[in-house]
């Protein structure tokens, strides 16, 4: 969720391990950011003799906005944090507006997912979680989240069968696609606060009608790791994190949410140290999201991306930086291999 706003009455608003495929990245990852325009040729490669997962060249990754991501690993797709709706709640024309009705899109929703078999949930706030009671019941996919988000989901109508609760710690064998769950934290504003705190133990009284009636429900991040071999990304969807619960995991790809306040001790180099220094990072979460999912993206103004970039560039020279952008499809090692129509 955004930091560093204020409604009017003066409240907070929202404004694995590496693998040995590590080295490899890395050399490829030095050098200049990738462009944001669409590559001209597709690639492909099946998985090398003896391995359970592809190679970097058989993953491709797309920024859904905000902190989403759809990943696919040969013909199976996991979702996380898909919000793609995106509906306008005032808060980008200073008259945020809580009680906003929750709504999702199917049409714009099923033009960017796929048909996942797997949906990562970090939190409960509606820029993250809107559009997955929809995805969960109309195809199928598993969803895995806190237990604020298992009742939360329960309450809109989600098969409390589909749903697997985690706390952080789990590391899940799906077969050729490994998700770990990381314990993390939400970001906080300039208050050392943020919107709609709180946990859910059951579902609620009612199903939720209104953004301010999904907490945040406590904070994950997650790692996907490509079988034994592919590369592993970490997933943020709050910028900030437990620094003991992050150490070791050592991932290719750093999806790293992009901090609206200082409020956070030393964010950048903090959280780079802990993951080992990622060949590849990746900002996310510094989009206005309630803009359409079309074009290039538009800069949430509370977000300095500008000084994140500069940040990284200190804290680990050697990364390369990639700044996402709607349209482009990447491979394993954040590379462009060519524009997204969709589907």
């Amino acid at each position: 969720m955004p930091q560093d706003r204020h409604a009017p009455d003066g409240r907070p608003v929202p404004s694995g391990r590496r693998l040995d495929r590590r080295t490899v990245l890395r050399g490829a990852a030095l050098g200049a950011a990738a462009p944001l325009v669409p590559a001209t040729a597709a690639t492909a490669s099946a998985a090398a003799p003896g391995r359970r997962g592809p190679a970097a060249d058989a993953v491709s990754l797309r920024w859904l906005g905000t902190a989403g991501w759809r990943i696919d690993v040969g013909d199976r797709t996991v979702l996380f944090d898909p919000y793609l709706t995106r509906f306008s709640t005032g808060l980008y024309e200073g008259a945020f507006d809580p009680r906003t009705p929750l709504r999702s899109r199917p049409s714009v929703v099923d033009a960017h997912i796929g048909r996942p078999e797997l949906v990562l949930v970090s939190h409960s706030h509606w820029d993250h979680l809107a559009d997955v009671p929809h995805i969960a019941k109309t195809t199928g996919a598993r969803v895995v989240g806190t237990e604020t988000t298992f009742h939360l989901l329960v309450s809109l109508g989600v098969d409390a069968g589909q749903i697997s609760v985690v706390k952080g710690g789990e590391v899940l064998d799906l077969g050729g696609i490994v998700v770990e769950a990381v314990p993390s934290l939400h970001s906080r504003n300039k208050k050392c606060a943020y919107f709609a705190p709180g946990t859910l133990h059951a579902p609620p009284a009612t199903a939720p009608r209104t953004i301010s009636d999904l907490p945040e429900g406590d904070t994950l991040a997650f790692q996907v790791t490509a079988g034994d071999g592919g590369p592993s990304a970490f997933l943020m969807g709050a910028s900030d994190f437990s620094e003991r619960a992050v150490r070791g995991l050592r991932p290719d790809l750093a999806m790293v949410a992009v901090p609206s306040s200082t409020a956070t001790h030393r964010y950048v180099p903090r959280l780079l140290r802990a993951l080992d220094s990622p060949g590849v990072v990746v900002p996310v979460h510094w989009d206005n999201f309630e803009v359409p999912l079309a074009g290039s993206p538009v800069r949430d103004p509370a977000m300095d991306l500008d000084g994140f970039l500069a940040q990284v560039g200190k804290a680990a020279p050697a990364a390369r930086v990639v700044v996402p952008d709607y349209r482009t499809v990447y491979d394993g090692a954040m590379r462009p291999v060519r524009g997204w129509t969709g589907g």
